[in-house]
């Protein structure tokens, strides 16, 4: 059975500065990427639960895990998630990084598609 740094009600119940010792500790020792974006992700379900002060939790640190860690299908999966602890260069900087040109062109044309199909065709009817 998988060990893991936090159980559930570690994970709901510890204070935000317990929590974030834990964490930075435990990613620095062990460098698991994986296992620490989904603990901070269950701590935003937890912010958006409840009234505690759970938001942008561990900043520094999940901005030098995405601005260092090589390109993986791993991030590209989170990266939804951490998207707001990010400007705007710097976002537009992992999405170069993340996702292939391919995909971001793609996007973009969606974006552009948008714009022209709500505005509505008036004019065409009577034509």
């Amino acid at each position: 059975m998988e060990e893991h740094l936090l159980n559930e009600r570690q994970l709901f119940s510890l204070k935000r500065k317990t929590l974030e010792k834990r964490i930075d500790a435990h990613f620095r020792t062990t460098g698991d990427i994986k296992e620490t974006l989904e603990i901070l992700l269950v701590l935003q379900v937890r912010e958006d639960l409840t009234e505690d002060d759970f938001a942008f939790m561990l900043n520094d640190l999940v901005r030098h895990i995405f601005m260092t860690a090589k390109s993986s299908r791993l991030l590209r999966k989170f990266y939804v998630f951490f998207e707001d602890y990010f400007d705007t260069k710097e976002a537009r900087s992992l999405s170069l990084k993340l996702f292939s040109i391919k995909e971001f062109v793609t996007d973009k044309l969606k974006k552009l598609k948008s714009l022209f199909s709500e505005t509505p065709l008036e004019g065409l009817v009577g034509s």
